[in-house]
């Protein structure tokens, strides 16, 4: 090579320097597609979420209300049966609590695995898929630091954390279905944010009016025939489950929730009344800021500019208008389907004001999302995964599975509500503080924690007070210890 080549095809010292000092270190970041990087960012909370919800389970963390209700759904599914659930009752059909026969899905996955792992780990790939779609769109709005920042956000984000690590909920279902919608509404691909929206109706009952909000976007600002049609499909669909599907299935007649909205049992009035008290209760107690404030703050308020986060409605309409004190909160799972919404809201917001918005203040907004999923991380349960006291065995459940393995496979048992959900894949459960109805045949065994503090169906004090009838009737007790008895029908 002459050297005026070598002077033409090499920078100089200087210029070589200068080129050196322009890099930045976000630059390897910028060199990974959306693709990889979209499933890269699932396939870590796949693994963590799994990590985390199995090891609950070993640990005696998970309980029969809700994941052995659940596995108790899907193993009926997994062997042709009736959704037939004996830890809401005798007999109980469980499409008569909520209506959610999409998770019959699952069932050829548990009939190769039957156990409640199947469930949590399922739950970790469904809730895990929502990063995808989000994490793609972002990065094709704003580029990679925001893909990075939306993916990471979604995947750790309080609402679905607090869902994973509280057993196994229908919902999981509900949150990549939404993603996908949003971020194909969003795009303005029309049809397929229809398409995505359809299968709410068969997650749970109140997600219709889910997919009646992204058809009133979708008329909005494209084919109004189409928006219109998913609006009235999905305003249809969840009047029919609630008010036919759901009181046929029940026990009672009713359905069972349709008290606790809005503000039912409050005031003894009028429907006028209840709907009047349920709007002046709307902002009161102060917990239901909380919640309006926790999902303002990923997005650093940008979000609310976007049409995208009135999706959040119909869900919390129900919520704050509920005269059940669960609802308000941060806690359980009843969050977890507005975290894909927000998301979706800030990026949106983001596409939107792109021409308004200075760089320096799209790096703020995504610097404070950034900040807020840090400061959230450690206290919500994902953290769990490194903490070396979630991977210590007390005493306790080392007793209880000693005491668990005593109950042969196949049996009847009534048990309490933590110890269920460890027995549900080999016998069928009962929990032991309901009595026996008439005509319902006594359990063969039956297993109390007298330090579980479950109060939900039933108070400890009733589990008790069970205990004592069955000893009395005859039951034989087999172990005794550390506050956990065994017995055996005589």
């Amino acid at each position: 090579m002459s050297t005026l080549a070598r002077t033409v095809s090499q920078p100089r010292s200087g210029e070589r320097s200068a080129a050196v000092g322009r890099r930045s270190p976000l630059d390897p970041l910028r060199r990974i597609p959306a693709k990889p990087m979209a499933w890269g960012i699932a396939g870590l909370f796949f693994v963590l979420y799994s990590i985390m919800s199995v090891n609950r389970h070993e640990r005696i963390l998970s309980a029969g209300y809700d994941l052995g209700i659940f596995e108790e759904e899907v193993s009926a599914y997994a062997h042709l049966h009736a959704p037939i659930v004996a830890l809401k009752g005798y007999g109980y059909n469980v499409l008569g609590d909520h209506f959610s026969p999409i998770l019959a899905l699952l069932a050829p996955f548990y009939r190769l695995f039957p156990s409640p792992v199947t469930l949590l780990v399922a739950q970790a790939a469904l809730m895990a898929l929502a990063c995808v779609p989000l994490t793609r769109w972002a990065y094709a709005a704003r580029g990679p630091v925001l893909a990075l920042v939306v993916g990471c956000g979604v995947g750790a984000s309080w609402g679905i954390v607090k869902a994973v690590s509280f057993d196994f909920h229908e919902v999981a279902f509900a949150v990549p279905l939404i993603a996908f919608s949003l971020t194909a509404l969003g795009n303005r691909r029309w049809r397929a944010a229809a398409l995505w929206a359809l299968p709410l109706v068969l997650v749970k009952e109140d997600l219709g009016l889910t997919a009646a909000a992204i058809g009133g976007l979708i008329a909005w600002n494209g084919p109004r025939r189409l928006g219109l049609g998913l609006a009235a499909f999905g305003v249809t669909a969840s009047a029919v489950e609630m008010f036919w599907i759901l009181p046929a299935m029940n026990p009672a007649g009713s359905f069972a929730y349709l008290s606790q909205v809005p503000g039912e049992g409050a005031t003894g009035g009028s429907a006028t009344h209840q709907l009047l008290f349920a709007g002046l209760h709307l902002g009161w107690p102060p917990i239901k800021w909380l919640l309006l404030l926790m999902l303002a703050l990923p997005t650093a308020f940008l979000g609310l500019r976007s049409p995208l986060t009135l999706v959040c409605l119909p869900t919390l309409a129900w919520r704050l208008t509920s005269n059940n004190p669960h609802y308000w909160g941060v806690s359980y799972h009843y969050s977890a389907v507005l975290m894909p919404m927000v998301f979706a809201g800030l990026i949106d917001a983001l596409v939107r004001s792109q021409d308004r918005l200075s760089r320096r203040r799209v790096r703020q907004v995504i610097a404070a999302s950034a900040a807020f999923t840090a400061v959230t991380l450690p206290i919500y349960p994902l953290h769990e995964v490194l903490s070396p006291s979630a991977w210590t065995t007390d005493a306790h459940v080392r007793v209880a599975k000693k005491i668990l393995a005593l109950i042969p496979s196949g049996v009847t048992v009534a048990s309490s509500d933590h110890l269920a959900a460890q027995l549900t894949d080999r016998t069928t459960v009962s929990l032991v503080c309901m009595a026996p109805v008439a005509g319902q045949p006594l359990p063969d065994w039956v297993v109390s924690d007298t330090t579980d503090p479950t109060d939900v169906p039933c108070l400890p004090a009733q589990s008790a007070q069970m205990v004592d009838r069955y000893r009395a009737d005859g039951y034989r007790v087999v172990a005794d210890q550390d506050g956990i008895v065994l017995l055996e029908h005589p």
